[in-house]
């Protein structure tokens, strides 16, 4: 798993112990300014991009996490299979 350079700390002890996770720190290279793409961390902003689309999915409209997490699997779904669809 990747995190941003903002997720140092407990974050990496909390995922080994519980999660059973090794988690790898993407971090800028020293004397950059401004934007650059970093490795992997593309990948999770398309991601964000692509679940933004649902409108349940971009704000925080359900009363429990888990009818957030449905919201968010049916997102992915419905992403997926339109992905898929087109091969």
């Amino acid at each position: 798993m990747w995190a941003d350079g903002g997720y140092p700390g407990r974050l990496l002890g909390w995922a080994n112990s519980v999660l059973a996770l090794w988690v790898g720190i993407i971090k800028r290279k020293p004397g950059d300014t401004g934007f650059h793409v970093r490795p992997r961390v593309w990948v999770v902003e398309r991601t964000f991009a692509w679940l933004n689309k649902y409108r349940r999915c971009v704000r925080d409209y359900e009363a429990k996490p888990e009818h957030h997490e449905a919201m968010v699997l049916v997102a992915t779904i419905a992403t997926m299979t339109r992905r898929l669809a087109r091969t």
